[in-house]
């Protein structure tokens, strides 16, 4: 069979699988699991792959990461790993769509919390699932073997839980067969079924910043008695803001603080605050200079209002990395299953994505595929909306939405990519 041919026959069982992806879809939207709570998903994935008779689902990887192994009947020495996150956010579900989330968790450390696929994860798992189905079904034809990896808590788990891309590779789920590339991609407001790529950084180096200001427990009638943490804590938020003069202007970077904690009540000055936030880099070897920049602006600025601080950093996730060589191979492949004129340079962004553990690790890519109903501006090169459409709304917004149409692409994707690596024709010269 010439490789034509093989590629309508994947392109044929993408659009037989459709479907079925689209109803995937919808489902896991309507019933969304925070970091490390994806049992239900988790279950939804393992019986489809059990039922395509793989040689191997192995399950409960890193709490509910799932690796399917698909071992081609044809010999070759090459593995692919296609991987998709599978958790949610804790974000209202402002999508409009009729399969729009009415999920609360409860139970959630710091909850409740609505919880919806604001993020875009309920696209990749049915994807993956539905390219799990094509490769399947001509798996006589491939040589070497396809991971499914389907990982959980992408978003982070809880700060006092294990989890995500690290773990999954800590506990040795993709040590037999190694990799010899790692693939997957990201649904964005781009056009839908652009293929968006950048060499450098895909995406940000990340971590998570705990800032623990302490002062002296008193009642709200007597400040003076104590040591009241809450100015203390304003002054560091106000400074962060400041940090940017501090480190060159041409290595974009933020600080940013999302929740702030308080124990106590409307009438108490409480003992600590506690500030969580995230520094993203677009410049990996900035991280530590910004950490300490950080560290001392806490401890000084508490130390004006006589409290104390200390920071902690958790969750490092490396920046995603696409070397040239890398892209180059891939660009014929990408050209051939979305069109050469739907195939784009993206713009830099501080987003992070843990699938840089397995790039990193076993080299590949990360890319983005377009969702939604926007076109590229000429002048700028971004996407913008376009008229009559439903807008656009970055990821993690409440109005976040993914059309259904470019999935079939995505199935596309991971099978032609998959193929191309078995074959040699997709990895660095």
């Amino acid at each position: 069979m010439t490789a034509g041919a093989i590629y309508d026959e994947l392109d044929g069982r993408a659009a037989q699988v459709a479907d079925q992806v689209i109803q995937w879809r919808h489902h896991l939207h309507r019933h969304p699991e925070l970091s490390n709570r994806e049992s239900n998903t988790a279950a939804l994935i393992a019986d489809h792959l059990r039922s395509l008779n793989l040689d191997e689902v192995r399950t409960g990887i890193a709490g509910h990461g799932i690796v399917g192994v698909l071992r081609g009947g044809m010999h070759g020495d090459r593995t692919i790993a296609l991987r998709a996150d599978i958790d949610a956010l804790p974000v209202p579900d402002l999508c409009g769509a009729d399969f729009a989330s009415k999920v609360v968790d409860n139970d959630y450390p710091g909850g409740p919390f609505p919880v919806s696929h604001a993020c875009g994860h309920d696209c990749h798992t049915a994807m993956l699932m539905g390219a799990a189905s094509v490769l399947t079904d001509m798996r006589d034809r491939l040589p070497g073997t396809v991971l499914f990896v389907f990982q959980p808590a992408e978003e982070g788990p809880p700060v006092d839980e294990k989890g995500g891309a690290k773990q999954m590779i800590d506990e040795g789920a993709l040590d037999d067969p190694s990799p010899t590339m790692a693939f997957g991609f990201h649904v964005t407001p781009y056009p839908k079924g652009y293929i968006g790529y950048r060499i450098g950084n895909q995406f940000g180096a990340s971590c998570l910043a705990k800032i623990t200001i302490t002062g002296q427990q008193v009642h709200g009638s007597t400040p003076w008695m104590g040591v009241d943490p809450m100015p203390a804590a304003g002054a560091v938020i106000t400074g962060i803001g400041q940090l940017y003069r501090q480190v060159s202007a041409f290595d974009p970077f933020t600080v940013s603080i999302g929740h702030v904690q308080d124990v106590g009540r409307f009438n108490i000055i409480g003992q600590t605050v506690t500030l969580w936030g995230t520094i993203r880099c677009a410049v990996e070897a900035d991280m530590g200079d910004i950490q300490k920049r950080l560290d001392t602006l806490a401890a000084h600025s508490a130390q004006a209002y006589n409290c104390t601080a200390t920071v902690e950093y958790l969750q490092d996730v490396p920046a995603v990395q696409n070397t040239e060589e890398w892209i180059n191979a891939a660009l014929p492949t990408f050209q051939r299953v979305a069109g050469a004129d739907k195939v784009t340079p993206t713009i830099p962004t501080l987003g992070y994505d843990d699938v840089s553990e397995f790039v990193n690790k076993y080299g590949g890519l990360y890319v983005t595929l377009g969702v939604q109903d926007s076109e590229i501006d000429p002048k700028t090169g971004m996407p913008v909306p376009i008229p009559g459409g439903r807008g656009m709304a970055m990821n993690h917004n409440p109005h976040f939405y993914a059309d259904d149409g470019p999935l079939v692409t995505g199935v596309r994707l991971h099978a032609h990519v998959a193929h191309d690596h078995l074959t040699g024709l997709l990895a660095p010269k």
